[in-house]
């Protein structure tokens, strides 16, 4: 899997990477060669009293080092840029599947989980190729090209190398099968404590209201325990390992001055090739040492390349349709034929049987209790979901058939929570039409009333919003959201109890506003408000997943039990509505 997926990300830079691996040889080199001109000072210059041969391998080696400096820059450098294109061109591909994932593959992974795996798991994969380009070649034929020399230099002297080599890289392997399975536990742990604090940040208010600080302190102390713990655990493996490494280091040195020496004295061995050995001894522990870095790193980004294959290859249910077909018609008229869906695994479904029909210009109201089906019904608009049976057609075309930028085009929502985005007022409105002029700004404003409270800011529509828009409030964001709706010009307006926040003045003006606005767009509304309702030329009324019963307010009210039952839980204050024509009712039964 991993090689895979660096052979595809890492494809690009092909030529960047040999460059960085001709680079690296030549540092590797220069690195090996500089202990073998040091026994030969010694061998050939301190020993003999030669000052000039002394100077003439002194310089040689300072410009054997500026080379090795130099190319090492240059090499970290070009590494840098590919680990960051890497990383760049990763973190693009996640994020264009996730746009691509469905409503119902985004909740299977979680959105603390997804921003996870694009940030932290990208930014492990980014790490190891980094150490890759850094570390992994030059340490690679650093130890093996120290051990070749090593054994030119002396062939028993050089066995004890080899058997200090062999030894670290044991202990390399032990720690590698230990850590293979606590980078996995570590990544899981994170993404516990991301779902944990996010729900604890949003819901911070009501953790507060009901007094349950603790509880959540206790919470969020359990779930950071599953990142101590593997975390702690990696540590005290590294720790383990660094004094492994220092005893091996220490004994293999020891045991080569201890025979080196005797030799030496024996005056079968020379000085300078004794000097060779320790530096080529050193220069292989370094090697180990940097190996580590990587094989460490490799640990943990096999983990996280695990985890970012499973969004890149997870297949939406909602698929874009082999051969999309352009909208027909400039109606909006919406049809559901028949419409069944379930979630997957439930055996009963949310919807079953539903026939309904809204001709363009048309406000259809949909009413039902919690849990009735009303916003999945909307989903399967929007082609959130898609149906299990029947089908919804726009303007006689199955939305399965038109490309989710048709539809975006075709098909505008409110939902109850509007999400607003950081920015100015402007991006956020011209997210409904990027080429949107102020006037036509103030105008959707206007009729969303709202105008007023965007003139009232210091910076008008160019005001920065805070994160979430949370300086505004509820009834304020669904207000922006509507007037951006709008600037789409949609066929078809979905309105998805967006007038909940709003108090019953308000909602009476923007209600009579969007009437006028919306002269030949089809409204297909959810709505708790008795008001909202009695204004729709028409409401169906949902009740177990089916159509219970469809007509005006007026109709309902006299023949449908479930509506009747609807109204009558509203407090009196909320059922005073207004008839289409403007004629003020009270929505009781018998009452005008």
């Amino acid at each position: 899997m991993l090689t895979g997926f660096l052979r595809a990300y890492l494809g690009p830079y092909r030529s960047k990477i040999a460059l960085i691996a001709v680079l690296q040889l030549v540092q590797t080199a220069c690195v090996l060669l500089l202990p073998t001109l040091n026994a030969l000072v010694v061998d050939r210059g301190v020993l003999h009293g030669a000052l000039d041969y002394i100077v003439g391998i002194g310089l040689g080696m300072a410009a054997v080092t500026g080379v090795q400096v130099g190319v090492t820059i240059a090499a970290g450098r070009i590494g840098a840029a590919v680990a960051a294109g890497l990383g760049r061109d990763v973190r693009s591909a996640v994020f264009r599947a996730v746009l691509r994932l469905s409503a119902r593959e985004v909740n299977q992974f979680g959105t603390p989980s997804l921003i996870t795996r694009t940030v932290n798991d990208v930014a492990q994969a980014q790490t190891l190729a980094l150490n890759l380009f850094d570390v992994a070649l030059s340490a690679t034929v650093l130890s093996l090209g120290g051990l070749v020399l090593a054994l030119t230099q002396d062939m028993w002297l050089g066995l004890l190398l080899v058997l200090a080599f062999l030894a670290i890289c044991g202990c390399i392997a032990v720690m590698l099968v230990t850590m293979s399975g606590v980078y996995d536990r570590l990544q899981h742990g994170l993404d516990l404590v991301g779902r944990i604090l996010r729900e604890q940040i949003l819901g911070v208010r009501v953790v507060r209201a009901f007094g349950q600080q603790q509880r959540e302190r206790d919470r969020f102390a359990a779930a950071n325990l599953r990142v101590f713990e593997p975390s702690l655990r990696v540590g005290r493996l590294l720790t383990s390992f660094a004094a492994l490494v220092t005893l091996v280091t220490n004994v293999g040195m020891a045991a080569l001055i201890w025979f080196g020496g005797r030799r030496v004295d024996a005056g079968t061995l020379r000085l300078g090739t004794l000097t060779a050995l320790v530096g080529y001894l050193s220069l292989i522990v370094l090697a180990m040492v940097m190996t580590l870095v990587v094989l460490t790193s490799l640990s943990r980004a096999v983990a996280s390349v695990r985890r970012i294959t499973e969004v890149l290859h997870t297949e939406p249910t909602v698929r874009e349709p082999a051969g999309p077909v352009p909208p027909v018609g400039r109606g909006g008229r919406l049809e559901l034929r028949d419409v069944a869906y379930a979630h997957p695994g439930c055996a009963r479904p949310v919807l079953h049987g539903v026939s309904l029909v809204a001709d363009p210009g048309q406000t259809v109201a949909i009413v039902g209790g919690t849990g009735s089906g009303k916003s999945t019904l909307l989903h399967l608009v929007l082609r959130q979901f898609d149906v299990t049976a029947g089908a919804v057609l726009l303007d006689g075309t199955d939305v399965r058939h038109l490309g989710a930028e048709h539809l975006g085009r075709l098909v505008a929502v409110v939902p109850q929570t509007p999400r607003l985005f950081s920015g100015t007022l402007r991006d956020n409105l011209r997210f409904g039409d990027p080429d949107a002029d102020d006037a036509r700004l103030w105008h959707a404003l206007a009729v969303a009333q709202v105008d007023d409270v965007v003139r009232r800011l210091p910076d008008g529509l160019d005001g920065v919003l805070a994160r979430g828009a949370l300086d505004l409030s509820g009834g304020q964001r669904q207000r922006l959201a509507i007037a951006r709706a709008l600037l789409r010009r949609p066929r078809l307006l979905l309105l998805d109890d967006c007038f909940s926040a709003l108090d019953a003045g308000t909602e009476a003006r923007l209600r009579a506003a969007l009437r006028a606005e919306l002269t030949g767009t089809t409204v297909l509304l959810t709505s708790q408000r008795v008001g909202a309702l009695a204004a729709a030329d028409r409401i169906a009324v949902l009740d177990g997943g089916r159509i219970v019963g469809a007509g005006t307010h007026a109709d309902l009210l006299r023949d449908n039990d479930v509506y009747r039952e609807f109204v009558r839980a509203h407090p009196p204050g909320e059922r005073i509505a207004s008839r289409p024509g403007g004629e003020i009712v009270d929505a009781r039964p018998g009452r005008r």
